[in-house]
């Protein structure tokens, strides 16, 4: 990896998560070049981390072996569109970030002869502890996907799928996923404050349960239905809180909740495709 420049077009959070990830597994920061349209954006970053930053979009395209596009969806089509010379002179691989944009559409937009991959981060990465999913195009080579995979791996798991279409079961999983976890730590302190507790206690019992459970479920090879048992002792207190809330339907709740932005995902897409 270490062989290649790495250009960011676009200088958000992703951005910056990836670079302070990569500079923090010994890449260097000679090899990172990133633009955004916001100057100031660009330099807080070149500030921050040493990276190279430039007001030449253009110069960050031509210097990459990797080019990483984390601009919004909207912006994608004027912007691939715009750089299609010098993608097509460069031959990067792209690794592209944006919520909705298929490889089919960025196919369409540059060509079918690149090298296209497309990430689906989520906002954990910002702390390291990120779970991407990843789907390559049929003109993208092994060598090509470990190089993606070792990028995204700086801020967290990485899984790859066979088929385009799992990135929106994954986009509803993962990608959605931590507000799902804050929406029931949410009930679950506010739960706990209505039965008297202080907010401030209700809040670290809260966030420090989360944090363990989640703990537990990855660092052990238990299944998560035997992790629930064995909490939850026959005719206990965890047993009669399971029991309101499989009667309320959690499973059949979380289910539709996943097929509905699992549905929405593809819509984006498809509206996209329209455009």
């Amino acid at each position: 990896m270490q062989d290649s420049n790495i250009g960011f077009i676009g200088g958000g959070h992703m951005t910056s998560s990836l670079i302070s990830g990569l500079l923090s597994s010994g890449f260097p920061a000679k090899q990172l070049f990133v633009y955004d349209r916001n100057p100031e954006k660009t330099e807080h970053l070149q500030s921050k981390f040493g990276v190279e930053g430039s007001p030449d979009l253009k110069k960050v395209v031509k210097m990459a072996q990797v080019l990483v596009l984390a601009v919004k969806p909207n912006d994608m089509k004027n912007l691939v569109e715009s750089l299609g010379g010098e993608i097509a002179q460069q031959k990067p691989l792209i690794i592209s970030i944006a919520a909705g944009i298929s490889t089919t559409l960025l196919e369409q937009w540059l060509g079918e002869h690149h090298a296209i991959i497309r990430a689906m981060p989520n906002t954990p990465a910002l702390l390291r502890v990120g779970a991407t999913g990843l789907y390559a195009n049929s003109k993208t080579l092994e060598s090509q996907k470990e190089l993606a995979e070792s990028i995204l791996r700086a801020v967290g798991v990485t899984v790859w799928v066979n088929h385009e279409h799992d990135i929106d079961t994954i986009t509803a999983t993962s990608g959605s996923g931590p507000a799902y976890f804050f929406l029931v730590m949410e009930a679950l302190q506010k739960g706990a404050e209505q039965l008297g507790l202080p907010k401030a206690t209700a809040k670290i019992l809260t966030l420090q349960t989360a944090l363990g459970a989640a703990r537990m479920a990855m660092e052990s090879d238990i299944p998560l239905e035997t992790l629930i048992q064995r909490v939850a002792s026959p005719g206990g207190t965890t047993e009669k809180a399971l029991s309101v809330l499989e009667s309320g339907g959690i499973q059949e709740i979380f289910k539709k909740a996943l097929e509905a932005a699992k549905d929405r995902s593809r819509e984006i897409s498809e509206n996209f495709k329209e455009s």
